[in-house]
């Protein structure tokens, strides 16, 4: 028996705790900004309100606290957005945590003073000191987790022995790993499809959003590429994989649809989703100043087009 604390109860972190405890582990979440949240979780059904369901009986809840993050654990669990993982880092580091860390937050980071693109394990690395990272992508709906539904992710860490043995913790009969050293092509690739969910959801039939998923593709593969990832991951699980499932009904893909009718994002999102976090616009937010500057735009014309539609907040041309 293991021990792991997911640090993060949102609907990925909880519905990660399932294939986590049905492997006979101990399993601790915790959840550093909504005190409420985690307060509704520790009842007595443990009723998970985005999920729709409820979590696992042998699910411990802690209250986020130095002490919590300072006890000895074989895999602690980012499961994050992307907002918060400066936060976690500079926690991690201060504390001097040396348990293996598993990554599941998707999304990249500018780096200002450098005027470079990081990934989440670069960050982590870099900024924080905690050289353990390994990532964990993949196409998940956190429902169908939740649900015991048969699921495919990747594990990637360049030292490759690593992300097995994480496996080994974590795999079940429904939850399915497997492993890659490509650590950049797995996050890259993981982390920009929710922009070009956004895109193929704003087609207005199926026959417009098939046109514009195979040129996402050839924009994922050039971006890809050019960030010194491997070609076979953007056919993998972290690549069309998992933008067919953020595509065939996520956040984004909604997000894109009402783009599609001649919304502008902050008009459907007030409208809309006022309560719903669209990931693909806080890394448009994130990434348009490298992208916009460095990248030859006419290699990712899909993608130019979004980012000056959210940052513009205009109205949404694209060629189908």
């Amino acid at each position: 028996m293991k021990k792991i604390l997911v640090i993060g109860g949102g609907a990925m972190g909880s519905a990660f705790t399932f294939p986590c405890i049905e492997n006979n582990n101990s399993v601790t979440i915790t959840e550093p900004y909504n005190k409420i949240f985690i307060k509704n979780l520790s009842s007595k059904n443990k009723f998970h309100s985005a999920l729709k369901i409820n979590l696992p009986k042998k699910l411990k809840f802690r209250k986020f606290t130095n002490s919590l993050l300072k006890e000895k654990f074989d895999l602690i669990v980012i499961a994050l957005s992307l907002s918060g993982i400066d936060f976690i880092g500079k926690k991690l580091k201060i504390l001097k945590t040396k348990s293996p860390i598993l990554v599941l937050t998707k999304g990249l980071k500018y780096e200002k003073k450098n005027k470079k693109i990081l990934t989440i394990s670069e960050l982590l690395k870099k900024n924080y000191n905690l050289p353990d990272i390994s990532i964990l992508k993949g196409p998940c709906l956190a429902k169908e987790l939740a649900q015991k539904k048969q699921t495919n992710v990747i594990i990637a860490n360049k030292n490759l022995n690593k992300a097995k043995q994480i496996g080994e913790m974590i795999s079940t009969n429904y939850y399915l790993v497997e492993f890659s050293r490509d650590t950049f092509g797995v996050e890259v690739c993981s982390a920009i499809k929710n922009i070009y969910s956004m895109i193929i959801g704003a087609g207005q039939s199926l026959n417009a959003s098939s046109n514009l998923f195979q040129k996402s593709v050839i924009e994922m593969k050039y971006l890809t590429k050019y960030f010194k990832g491997k070609h076979e991951t953007i056919l993998g699980l972290a690549g069309v994989g998992d933008l067919y499932v953020s595509a065939s009904g996520g956040r984004n893909s909604k997000m894109g649809s009402y783009l599609g009718k001649g919304f502008t994002f902050k008009v459907a999102k007030k409208r809309f989703m006022p309560k719903d976090t669209v990931e693909g616009e806080q890394l448009a937010k994130e990434i348009a100043p490298f992208i916009l500057k460095k990248i030859d735009k006419k290699k990712i014309p899909l993608m130019i087009n979004l980012l000056r539609t959210i940052l513009k907040n205009k109205k949404l041309k694209i060629k189908v």
